[in-house]
């Protein structure tokens, strides 16, 4: 089959941008393949263990794009190749339309000349290698940073971070997916009311998911603060953490504060709970996977084990209603009971397909504290290998290296669920699939609608030789998202899916059907 590989020089564009050029021509008959990524180490190692990587894309920079497109014919290359060229362009400020062309913004310092002069943040997304050196400049301008760039090393976000410190300014990530700031999203985010609650947080889909449950019960969100991932680790030290409860603390608009997190650094925990107790307002503590013993905790912290707990608890300390006791529990205790009574004898194993990682790690704490065996490509101690044991229930991770290669992110590109759906069917072991939807600013225009053809032919495959097929799913978004949460359950439910309210619930339903096969 052709394959083309080329590079566009000196042309920066963010992985979200590239990764819709790759959905859109990917969407044209006979290609096969498309991958559009920025010439770091890093996405060439990704494409050299990919197949994809050869000496013409070696010579790469990482401020260049590296394009691979595998089509079926010469001509279908061809004008898949012209797309893509013009897809890039297009992006570009154009002279040709009759009206004077500004000039493209290249610097921070522009931008600021220009029309930015009130602005307090600036929203960096470079390659990994730059990343650190904008991030300087702008907080050298007074400025504090989203930065949604990954791959920057360890010592270089200290060091930023450090600085920012010693200037009262705030550096969200590296590796930041999403915020809200002042109603404001950033970055991933989902469309939710304004209230008194905010949150800091060391995970993407985790903040967007205790929002939109916040949403849901009533109550409204001020700030989201993302950190990144490794703010919480021992090298970092949780420097935006603190900063970001600082902050909160001393907002007087908000009332109540929610940490959402992997679990941290033994140390860096500490001291995050220390500074908690220093806050004279409640705050609700979730370090996915660290069990957290009352005992320790100062008397204004409430550990909570989950995402929709974090969001009860949240909401019941502004007032909200008393949510606590029913959490979300009648959603799925009947359904689970039809579910699983319809099963075959031989389907006993629940397959988690996720977006978000999030989710992933959430539903492998759910099932192995109902005393199931869990496989997941991302475990939740990552210094133990983590094999794929005969009989393990599955929890998987599909946004990770493995599955992006050569695909855009499945929160935008469902493809790679979607052929997933129909192997995992295909496997008459399989007692159930789960399925994450994620809506919001930066998600596919339509996920439910994309997955809901995969997830009735799979049913109907099933039902062919007898079986039947549970799929457990939940919806992370708004009404008022693009997306429209409602329109997105009606089309799952409509595919046959059993939709539940919550990540929480939907890993506690499929875990339930696992107990009874």
């Amino acid at each position: 089959m052709p394959i083309s590989r080329t590079i566009k020089t000196n042309l920066y564009k963010d992985s979200v941008a590239l990764m819709r050029i790759a959905q859109t021509i990917l969407t044209r008959d006979g290609v096969r393949q498309a991958t559009l990524v920025m010439g770091t180490p890093a996405n060439k190692d990704i494409l050299a263990q990919a197949g994809l990587l050869d000496p013409a894309l070696e010579k790469a920079r990482p401020s260049d794009i590296m394009i691979v497109v595998d089509a079926e014919t010469g001509d279908v290359l061809d004008a898949a190749a012209a797309e893509v060229a013009r897809l890039l362009e297009g992006e570009r400020p154009s002279a040709s339309s009759g009206h004077a062309a500004e000039l493209p913004l290249r610097s921070i310092s522009m931008a600021r000349s220009r029309d930015g002069a009130e602005a307090a943040l600036a929203q960096i997304s470079v390659p990994g290698p730059y990343a650190a050196a904008e991030a300087m400049k702008a907080l050298r301008q007074g400025l504090h940073v989203f930065l949604f760039s990954d791959n920057v090393p360890l010592e270089q976000e200290r060091a930023i971070k450090v600085v920012a410190r010693g200037k009262g300014l705030l550096v969200m990530g590296p590796d930041c997916g999403t915020a809200i700031v002042g109603g404001t999203p950033l970055g991933f985010a989902n469309v939710v009311r304004r209230g008194t609650i905010s949150l800091v947080g060391a995970s993407g889909t985790g903040l967007q998911e205790v929002t939109c449950q916040i949403h849901a019960l009533g109550q409204g969100v001020r700030h989201a603060i993302g950190t990144g991932g490794h703010d919480v680790s021992a090298e970092i030290g949780g420097i935006t953490m603190q900063q970001a409860l600082d902050l909160l603390a001393a907002d007087p608009g908000t009332r109540v504060i929610a940490i959402v997190s992997k679990p941290p650094a033994p140390e860096v925990a500490r001291q995050v709970l220390e500074r908690a107790a220093k806050i004279d307002k409640p705050v609700v503590a979730l370090f996915l996977g660290d069990d957290l013993p009352a005992a320790r905790l100062p008397q204004n912290v409430t550990a909570v084990p989950t995402l929709y707990a974090a969001a009860v608890a949240a909401v019941g300390r502004v007032g909200g209603k008393d949510a606590a006791a029913k959490e979300d529990a009648g959603a799925w205790l009947c359904p689970v009971h039809d579910e699983a009574a319809r099963l075959a004898a031989g389907q006993r194993l629940v397959r988690g397909l996720y977006s978000g990682g999030t989710f992933c790690a959430e539903a492998q704490l759910i099932w192995r504290d109902l005393g199931l065996r869990v496989h997941s490509n991302a475990p939740l101690d990552k210094r133990a290998a983590d094999v794929a044991p005969e009989g393990a229930h599955a929890a998987i991770d599909l946004g990770a290296d493995e599955f992006t290669v050569g695909r855009p992110h499945p929160m935008i590109d469902p493809s790679t669920r979607i052929d997933r759906i129909a192997a995992t069917a295909r496997d008459s072991s399989t007692a159930a699939i789960v399925l994450d939807v994620v809506l919001g600013y930066g998600s596919h225009p339509d996920p439910a609608g994309a997955l809901a053809p995969a997830i009735a032919a799979a049913r109907a495959a099933c039902a062919k030789e007898g079986r039947h097929l549970p799929v457990v799913s939940f919806v992370c978004g708004t009404e008022a998202d693009p997306q429209r949460l409602s329109a997105q359950q009606a089309q799952l439910r409509e595919a046959g899916a059993l939709v539940l309210p919550s990540s929480t619930a939907a890993a506690r339903a499929a875990g339930e059907i696992a107990l009874r096969a």
